[in-house]
């Protein structure tokens, strides 16, 4: 059964008319004053599509939806027009956002247009895309961005990627919001400019409404607009769109006793994901976590958004539960048996199903590179020792410094570097069989592939290595955080990232305190990554330089060559 794409796009909300309105009451239009007050995005493109968002604001209150029209031209002065849809609706049940998809209205692949929405004699901010690529491509260059913490400071990482010369996309690998609220204790409330960025609403989210607020606050920022108004994005959640370490069934940061059941959290959190970002709704056929989905780059990449939260994932390991003390000593192997049991899972079947069938079809097709979208650090990396890096009287000195529960960590940290067990349970070093599983296909596919990861708060370039240690199956890029703090904050001139280098022989660089976002080139025969840090997040005023750059280059036979600085 063959089903169309716009059709399936009609039925969820995001084209002019949904399914059913033609019999529907005679639907309530708002015709008063509005204001496009959150920017416009494009996101989800394709070589002749892209899903164009905004929000329109009415000025009074009303139940009302509201009259939409989207143009988009050749260039910024409207004067080569190449489409205009008109008709759309900014749903008061949708937050009155409104998401169209262009799919055979005149896009062609690798083409900058240039695109504004039109409601009530109010006209947006004009927002560029780009179509993707289709056939032989030279070259891709993708801004690769992660964990936004509004209050913790000014989002100079995405005002930078505004102003690149060229960007093809934007990948977004989760953290996009914050769930935590905005007392004296709460995250990011200790920084300078917290008390210019409080978080909006003031408590904790967790209804539809208080999603949705945080969204709208998160859109009203200048550096963020600009960013979604200068290129396409490609998007996913991690976990704080919903809840600190969310899994299937709840998350570290959900108490069902006080803030209620986590499916109903959950479901509010996504909808007002999908009313707010430019993302395709999911499939009828799908759930609302299911946003795993695949995109060409012509003949250079085929990029695989994965998701690793809602969909597959049980929950997370505990070392103070799941490490017990036996004579004074870890249980190491009680410990194992649960790490590297089978049934432990970061994603589902039916997602690795559909991982090996794309990565198959791209390996066969002779695409250069297989892109992982991924939210979490897919290395193997253990603890770091500091008492060898630093030497143990410089780590002493460092102990005494810190205050009683950091001292206790770090201590107990450095003694957990002499056994091999990860350092982040929350990563995919804490799922080791289901990592092993997409090893496997990639190997089976003799793919080569790039996978690129957010969370951490930190530059990673990283080897992965297979279970064997005998094949070099991937290389891996790390995002750092826009604004959320990293271990390099929290200990500051501490050499944690040579710490990490020298315990880790997956790891070949890393900097936990930077700021910043990943820029990535991919061409046939290599692959560059470089990690754009900016000089500050508590002032607007900032520079950018390039920490270090890393070139990829494939193996025969699949898997990658070893990671050089270039």
């Amino acid at each position: 059964m063959k089903i169309d794409r716009r059709k399936v796009l009609g039925l969820l909300g995001l084209s002019g008319a949904a399914a059913g309105e033609a019999v529907a009451q005679p639907i309530n239009y708002y015709k008063g004053a509005v204001a496009f007050e959150h920017g416009v995005a494009s996101g989800d493109p394709g070589a002749t599509y892209a899903i164009f968002w905004t929000r329109v604001t009415p000025k009074d209150t009303t139940t009302g939806d509201i009259n939409v029209d989207l143009e988009v031209a050749a260039d910024p002065d409207f004067k080569t027009m190449v489409t205009r849809s008109s008709g759309l609706r900014a749903r008061a049940s949708r937050d009155w956002t409104v998401k169209h998809d262009l799919d055979g209205q005149g896009l062609k692949p690798a083409t900058e247009y240039y695109y504004r929405f039109k409601a009530n004699g109010v006209t947006s901010p004009v927002g560029r895309t780009r179509t993707l690529p289709a056939g032989k491509t030279q070259d891709v260059v993708l801004a690769v961005t992660s964990c936004s913490l509004h209050p913790n400071g000014y989002f100079n990482a995405y005002d930078a990627i505004a102003k690149l010369d060229r960007v093809d996309a934007v990948l977004h690998l989760g953290d996009y919001i914050y769930e935590y609220g905005g007392g004296p204790k709460d995250y990011g409330m200790n920084s300078p400019v917290a008390k210019t960025r409080v978080p909006e609403p003031i408590h904790e989210i967790v209804s539809l409404a208080d999603y949705r607020a945080r969204h709208a606050q998160y859109k009203t920022d200048p550096a963020l607009q600009a960013a979604h108004a200068r290129a396409p994005w490609i998007v996913v959640w991690d976990d704080h769109e919903t809840a600190n370490d969310s899994w299937i069934g709840g998350a570290e940061n959900h108490d069902p006793k006080t803030e209620g059941d986590w499916a109903a959290r959950k479901a509010a959190a996504l909808k007002a994901y999908y009313e707010w970002m430019p993302i395709a709704d999911s499939s009828p056929r799908d759930l609302p976590e299911a946003a795993w989905r695949d995109f060409q780059f012509g003949d250079v990449a085929s990029l695989l958004m994965v998701e690793t939260r809602l969909t597959g994932r049980t929950q997370e390991l505990d070392y103070d539960v799941d490490l017990p003390m036996v004579d004074g000593k870890p249980d190491l192997a009680a410990f194992t048996a649960k790490w590297k049991d089978p049934a432990h899972r970061m994603m589902g079947e039916k997602q690795e199903q559909w991982l090996a069938g794309q990565v198959g079809a791209s390996t066969k097709a002779g695409t250069a590179w297989q892109v992982l979208g991924n939210q979490v650090v897919m290395a193997r990396v253990a603890p770091p020792s500091l008492s060898k890096t630093m030497g143990q009287e410089a780590f002493q000195g460092l102990l005494a410094k810190l205050p009683d529960y950091a001292r206790k960590r770090v201590a107990l940290s450095d003694a957990m570097s002499a056994h091999d067990i990860p350092s982040n349970l929350d990563a995919w070093d804490g799922y080791p069989a289901d990592r092993q599983r997409v090893y496997d296909i990639l190997t089976a596919a003799k793919a080569r592939p790039i996978v690129l990861a957010g969370d951490s708060h930190m530059f990673w370039v990283n080897e992965l290595w297979n279970d064997a240690g005998d094949k070099r199956v991937a290389a891996e890029f790390g995002a750092t955080s826009v604004t959320s703090p990293g271990y390099g904050d929290i200990l500051p001139g501490v050499p944690l990232g040579e710490a990490f280098v020298q315990r880790n022989r997956e790891v070949k660089y890393a900097h936990p305190s930077a700021k910043g976002y990943l820029l990535l080139t991919l061409e046939h025969g290599k692959a560059t990554g470089e990690l754009i840090a900016v000089s500050t997040i508590v002032d607007t005023k900032y520079e950018t330089s390039v920490l270090k750059r890393f070139v990829v280059t494939p193996a025969n036979g699949g898997g990658v060559e070893a990671l050089k600085e270039a």
